[in-house]
């Protein structure tokens, strides 16, 4: 018995948008199902141009920049 699997994607003007991961498959049977009310989608925010390439990290990104005995909100 083979394993069905989900993927997310909208479905607008004859195209196929994916939402999440794309299936890897060249070619296969589909279910489509459409569901009444669609969530917009959630586009992903980009930095205006003027900013790009202007940021700094301060320190590490895992460990914290300021030493934890500075921390006001731990005394």
């Amino acid at each position: 018995m083979a394993m069905l699997k989900s993927y997310e994607a909208i479905y607008e003007n004859g195209q196929v948008i994916w939402v999440s991961e794309q299936p890897q498959v060249k070619t296969g049977r589909v279910i489509v199902t459409f569901i009444k009310e669609t969530l917009p989608l959630k586009k992903r925010r980009t930095p205006p141009e003027s900013i790009a390439g202007k940021g700094k990290t301060l320190g590490d990104i895992v460990s914290p920049i300021v030493n934890e005995e500075d921390w006001e909100c731990l005394k």
